[in-house]
């Protein structure tokens, strides 16, 4: 029978990474990591240098002619629109996605996870000037690897971060019942279980590879225990298997019944969008 161990306590809720909407809703977000946000500044910011050289040169080889004190002017405005109005642009204009964010694949938002406007573009812009360009990002590396979600100063008087939109693609698993439990299976009678206990199985069916043995152990035990009371007969397994096949076992039946379901829908569908008998269409 299914022997029953002590219980552990089931899964981690999200921590810092969790983030509450202005509608209040809770997300589970993951910040850029400190590596990707320097790398990402470092192309955006290189780009703006070179950006700026390039003006700068041009205005050297075409304006010889010009006035001191207008060159002087222009090359000043040149580096106004190089640190502070091109990198506000850019990211307005791309909500947040620059080059160097889009290379690492990361986007900057406010911290509640919105789209960022003009005035959270124009103080990232100006902070920058002072801690990218004038200290070479001294100030915004320290900044950065004193805070959790890697903020640079910027961030921190803007009220945004970097949030990492390049996830890796998650495998789905797809497992299938224990051959040894397939006469258990034809015949087994499973009740409705309970909403919470049903999220918990698939969940633990899905990272038992992760846990530790004894957390695998007593969680499998645990679950087990509580899904008994709905199964009849009990299969002489071990309370993994157990769950395994009683998962398996209700996804497979769950789809025969959306499969009947879609089945009948369709039967009914001429019925339920056709007109009443001889009624006219108009």
């Amino acid at each position: 029978m299914i022997a029953m161990a002590p219980a552990e306590q089931p899964f981690e809720t999200p921590g810092d990474r969790e983030v509450v909407t202005g509608e209040a809703v809770a997300l589970d977000v993951k910040p850029a990591s400190y590596i990707l946000r320097a790398a990402g500044t470092a192309i955006d910011w290189l780009t703006y240098l070179l950006v700026m050289l390039g003006a700068i040169l041009l205005l050297v080889t075409t304006g010889g002619g010009l006035d001191q004190a207008l060159g002087r002017t222009l090359v000043v405005l040149t580096l106004v629109f190089g640190m502070v109005v091109l990198p506000m642009t850019v990211e307005l204009l791309t909500r947040g996605r620059s080059l160097g964010k889009l290379a690492v694949g990361a986007r900057i938002v406010r911290d509640d996870g919105g789209a960022i406007g003009f005035r959270h573009a124009f103080i990232r812009a100006l902070v920058g000037v002072l801690e990218i360009f004038m200290t070479v990002g001294g100030i915004a590396a320290l900044t950065g690897l004193l805070n959790a979600r890697s903020k640079r100063l910027g961030d921190l008087l803007a009220g945004t971060y970097s949030q990492l939109e390049r996830l890796p693609r998650v495998a789905v698993m797809i497992y299938g019942m224990p051959p040894q439990l397939a006469p258990w299976a034809a015949t087994v009678d499973i009740g409705k279980l309970p909403d919470r206990l049903s999220r918990r199985i698939s969940q633990y069916v899905r990272q038992a590879a992760f846990l530790t043995p004894a957390a695998r152990a007593g969680l499998s035990s645990e679950l087990a225990q509580e899904a008994s009371a709905y199964v009849s007969p009990l299969p002489p397994v071990d309370p993994e298997t157990f769950l395994l096949a009683v998962s398996v076992l209700r996804r497979d039946r769950d789809a025969v019944a959306l499969g009947l379901e879609h089945e009948r829908l369709d039967r009914l569908r001429p019925i339920l969008a056709g007109l009443p008998h001889d009624f006219p269409e108009r």
